[in-house]
């Protein structure tokens, strides 16, 4: 069975769009990993997945797993370019590489400039570039790969997929913030919104699940991971979400605080003679589950400790589930009706506990929980979760990379 292919509930027609069949590269470079994987676009199959993790350290290592086998390399002191030739070089011994047709580059930030994936080009390059300062902690690593790419590999298509690009349909009133207008107009402060190729990615497997027509229907999705973000779906197109500039704002998360006071970075700063910086780094890394709980960020932990009466962790996963149901109620707003709340990421697809607070949360839209349905839709497992149709709730799988192939062997055949 194609693990990518998802049930479809009674009376949902089935869909085969048209995937131009390749193999795809699919490239995350973060500061110190380059996560990779060569995907079959047309059936989701994953002929390659790995890692070149803790790179510039002594402990770096190519970790990868090929046909079910896990492999691993030392690579002591290695530098991405050096992780990234090791990676050609496994593909090159397992006959991968001179099947592919691209490589797809997760890219976090595009700015305004970018709605839709693209073939990289210089002038792709330099746009990407100028939206460093949007993203300066992703995007350097993002283009760091794209150089790699272009040079290890020369001559295959080289294709961006951005974060950002799924919420740039967002109409003004939701990507305004309300401060001096000089701010956006000169330094491009708004809301760009994040985990975009999920978000779209749920949206259109869920469409299928409804039965709906490509791109119909008022969704809301959830991904809830370590990072976590909620996007308000409306015909196919995001119309609101949750993260902002940064992904700083919006749902409590794994270490970040999401939404606070803004005023509370100068009260801290000033109480504790800290500075900006530091408060907002304390924000965005000891904040969240970890920063409520004193434990951990991994929600898994957390509910093994409330389970056990630590009060912490109690309360973590309660103002967890609030702020959540809380939003994710507001974003109905943006759509004026719910067909659908959709869980998905590592949190979302996988804690039937977390997923029973939040739809009882918001029962007043109509959801009602079937506990068994809950229960079995873990691990993978996509499929309704309540006894109602009129909303409904639904679990659906992410696959960021799958979508990132498609992305690229779409434009690579020029569709």
């Amino acid at each position: 069975m194609n693990p990518f292919v998802l049930p479809v509930l009674p009376g949902a027609p089935c869909r085969a769009p048209c995937v131009p069949t390749m193999n795809i590269l699919v490239l995350n470079c973060g500061s110190s990993s380059a996560k990779f994987a060569v995907i079959d676009s047309a059936s989701g199959i994953e002929r390659l997945t790995g890692i070149a993790q803790r790179l510039g350290s002594p402990e770096a290592s190519l970790d990868y797993s090929h046909s079910g086998q896990k492999h691993s390399q030392n690579l002591p002191g290695a530098d991405h370019e050096r992780g990234l030739r090791a990676a050609v070089q496994v593909m090159d011994d397992l006959g991968l590489r001179q099947s592919l047709g691209g490589v797809g580059h997760r890219v976090v930030h595009g700015g305004a400039k970018f709605a839709h994936s693209t073939r990289i080009t210089p002038d792709v390059v330099a746009q990407v570039e100028a939206c460093i300062h949007l993203g300066p902690l992703h995007n350097p690593p993002n283009l760091l790969g794209i150089r790699l790419a272009q040079h290890l590999l020369p001559g295959l298509p080289q294709v961006a997929v951005f974060d950002t690009a799924f919420h740039q349909t967002m109409p003004a009133r939701a990507y305004t913030y309300p401060v001096p207008h000089q701010w956006l107009e000169q330094h491009d402060v708004r809301r760009y919104g994040f985990h975009g190729t999920s978000h779209r990615y749920v949206a259109q497997k869920a469409q299928e699940m409804l039965g709906f027509a490509a791109g119909q229907g008022c969704l809301v999705t959830a991904h809830l991971g370590n990072g976590c973000s909620a996007t308000a779906v409306r015909d196919g197109q995001s119309v609101d979400t949750t993260m902002g500039l940064t992904p700083l704002e919006g749902l409590v998360m794994g270490t970040r605080s999401g939404s606070v006071d803004p005023a509370l970075v100068g009260y801290v700063a000033r109480a504790t003679g800290q500075s900006a910086d530091a408060v907002l780094d304390a924000l965005n890394k000891k904040s969240g589950l970890l920063g409520l709980s004193g434990l951990s960020n991994d929600m898994r932990t957390l509910q093994e400790a409330a389970a056990q009466g630590n009060p912490r962790a109690l309360l973590a996963i309660e103002v967890f589930c609030y702020v959540l149901a809380k939003q994710l109620a507001g974003l109905v707003v943006a759509l004026g009706r719910l067909d659908a709340l959709v869980f998905t990421g590592g949190i979302g697809e996988n804690s039937a506990e977390i997923r029973e607070k939040v739809v009882g949360l918001l029962g007043f839209l109509g959801l009602q929980l079937d506990p068994a349905a809950n229960a079995q839709a873990v691990r993978g497992k996509a499929g309704r979760i309540t006894a109602s149709t009129a909303p409904q709730a639904l679990v659906v799988p992410t696959n960021e990379e799958r979508m990132i192939a498609l992305d690229t062997a779409s434009l690579v055949a020029g569709q």
